[in-house]
């Protein structure tokens, strides 16, 4: 068969569900070929950067990877942030990109460039099919890879020569290995230190969300009451209305779960990732016991020193010491400092729950009554801005990934794509995108793609004229920002233009019910909030003052 042909079968054998992307002419006998295909849909998007949101978060959802497309040159480089995203917030991911005749590489040409060098920074590996026989083995190889922790992004380029020649190799059968599972031994000294401790906590990071380690966890936790901190991208791991969920840490100021760190003699990291929260956060003079659980070596870091470390599938690692707690349960803890901390950042989440203000509608509203909108099953997606650290700190979930957040690489863009992807992952549940209108604007295009696919979603822009989250932090450190405001369009007309439904929310008291009703509209839908970054400073004052010990 023709090498695109068979490019196609490989990634039907795998499962591969979508690719979303901008064709070009160096991809046009791969997309004759993937038109032939039953089982795979191609998403058309009206921006590739919009094309690799909407892949990484299918794949963070579902946890196998989708394909996001490019031609050669500008279509790659408009690709690349969101492969970056993708891979820094460990999502698997493949990336097709189209390339010029082989015959034309090794000179200048027109719109030839070192795509697989270019690729090779933010993607777990990257390579050229240059044999049509090597096919079945690249993606192969580029699946495993992509779905082996840490998950992440592959890169596979198809020059436009080597599309079109024959192929008598056929597809790999995909298999699937049990990971390796932590050593009997380690997981004895973690449980001596278990033991051993009285005040443990728990920090759970990205790695518990992808692997679904959340039910061994909160086994754990109903037998022992010890505490569980989330960072932004571990949400949903341990139910919210549980009394051992201490809620998210992850802002850069210290905020109130970062005291039951200090307090703590004991912290066990269950897939922590560094890109989320650096450990000098929350562990400036590197003396914690730390015990590490996760499916990878901890990284060398002075503030991040593991004792024991428990390599392997970490819902097996975790099940290990629940059966050792089954055989021997005689734990002495004092958590008491943990149920303090939990009353008192309940405390702040609940503060503006019966905010009736008009004109401007402060963070903490907004997010109280998107909570009570949305159900324990439904999604939230963020974007990256100001409202990224709101979202973090007081909205809260049930069940895991039901709050995406972008926290690796933390690229603005995010929300809008996202949704579209969520929407067709999981078209029963609602779907609810917040974005700033700096980072809506960024990929507002993909509102035509939304409408085209009959997607059901809302999203809430947060309207603040500006970038927000800059301001913010330059304010903080310099006591003023730089310029950093922009005009806005009529959202209504915006709304419209692309044929969504348009709604205008100025009145706090109005908030829950024009969300639910944009909830019941078919198709997509914009509900636009002024929103009060008065009460930036004011977190960040407050922040400040928390020194004392629970």
């Amino acid at each position: 068969m023709k090498a695109s042909d068979l490019l196609v079968r490989c990634l039907e054998e795998e499962g591969i569900e979508y690719i979303f992307g901008v064709p070009g002419e160096e991809n046009a006998d791969f997309m004759m070929s993937l038109e032939q295909s039953g089982s795979i849909r191609f998403v058309l998007t009206r921006h590739e950067q919009g094309a690799a949101f909407m892949a990484e978060v299918y794949g963070r959802l579902t946890g196998n990877p989708a394909g996001c497309l490019g031609t050669l040159g500008p279509g790659a480089t408009n690709l690349i942030t969101g492969v970056a995203d993708a891979n820094m917030d460990r999502a698997p991911m493949l990336v097709l990109t189209g390339q010029g005749s082989t015959r034309r590489l090794h000179k200048e040409s027109h719109q030839i460039m070192d795509v697989v060098a270019m690729f090779e920074p933010v993607t777990k590996w990257a390579t050229s099919i240059r044999h049509p026989d090597t096919i079945p083995e690249i993606v192969r190889k580029a699946v495993r890879l992509s779905r082996t922790e840490k998950p992440g992004a592959i890169h596979i380029e198809l020059p436009e020569d080597i599309a079109k020649q024959s192929s008598d190799a056929l597809p790999l059968k995909p298999r699937r290995y049990r990971r390796y599972v932590p050593d009997d031994k380690v997981a004895d000294r973690a449980f001596e230190m278990i033991r051993a401790s009285r005040r443990p906590v728990i920090l759970a990071g990205n790695g518990c969300i992808r692997k679904q380690a959340s039910k061994q966890l909160r086994r754990l936790c109903e037998r022992t009451g010890i505490g569980v901190i989330s960072t932004f991208m571990a949400k949903g791991v341990v139910d919210m209305d549980e009394d051992y969920c201490l809620y998210t840490i992850g802002l850069g100021a210290k905020d109130l779960p970062a005291l039951a760190i200090d307090e703590a003699d004991l912290v066990i990291t269950l897939g922590f990732d560094m890109v989320e929260y650096h450990p000098h956060l929350w562990n400036p003079a590197g003396d914690k016991k730390i015990i590490h659980a996760d499916f990878l070596p901890a990284e060398i870091d002075q503030h991040y020193v593991p004792e024991v470390e428990l390599i392997g599938d970490l819902s097996h690692a975790l099940w290990m010491i629940n059966q050792r707690l089954e055989e021997d349960g005689s734990l002495d803890l004092d958590l008491s400092h943990q149920r303090r901390m939990r009353r008192l950042m309940g405390e702040e989440i609940a503060a503006c729950a019966d905010d009736d203000t008009r004109g401007l509608i402060r963070p903490q509203k907004a997010l109280w009554d998107a909570r009570k909108v949305m159900g324990p099953s439904d999604i939230l997606i963020s974007d990256v801005g100001a409202h990224k650290m709101w979202i973090a700190r007081h909205y809260h979930c049930h069940e895991p990934n039901t709050c995406l957040i972008p926290n690796g690489f933390c690229s603005m863009g995010f929300a809008l794509p996202g949704a579209v992807a969520a929407s067709l992952v999981h078209p029963d549940r609602n779907i609810l995108a917040i974005a700033g209108d700096g980072g809506f604007l960024m990929n507002v295009q993909e509102m035509e793609t939304a409408r085209r696919l009959d997607s059901r979603f809302v999203v809430m822009v947060w309207e603040d004229g500006g970038y927000g989250l800059i301001a913010w932090k330059q304010d903080t450190e310099f006591k003023r920002h730089t310029d950093l405001a922009f005009g806005n369009p009529d959202w209504l007309k915006l709304a419209a233009a692309f044929g969504w439904s348009g709604h205008r929310v100025a009145d706090s008291r109005d908030l829950e019910a024009t969300l639910r009703a944009a909830m019941a509209e078919d198709g997509p839908s914009l509900v636009v909030v002024p929103i009060d970054y008065r009460e930036n400073p004011l977190l960040t004052e407050r922040l400040g003052r928390i020194t004392q010990p629970l």
